[in-house]
């Protein structure tokens, strides 16, 4: 389960936004955003470089590790 810390992340919006740009990679994904935390936890079959790139594509910074 890829783990992303997304700093620029501020509201619900951008939740809704990074939850988007992972279920455009993959349409059955399960996406936990956490506004305080910054944290994004994704299960999905997709690869991980691929989600992270789908949030970055978007328009947001995504710290990985």
């Amino acid at each position: 389960m890829p783990v992303f810390r997304v700093p620029d992340m501020t509201c619900s919006g951008c939740v809704r936004a990074v939850t988007n740009a992972v279920r455009d990679v993959d349409a059955a994904a399960s996406v936990d955003a956490d506004l305080e935390t910054k944290q994004v936890r994704v299960t999905s079959a997709a690869e991980a470089d691929a989600l992270a790139a789908a949030v970055r594509e978007a328009g947001f910074t995504v710290e990985t590790g």
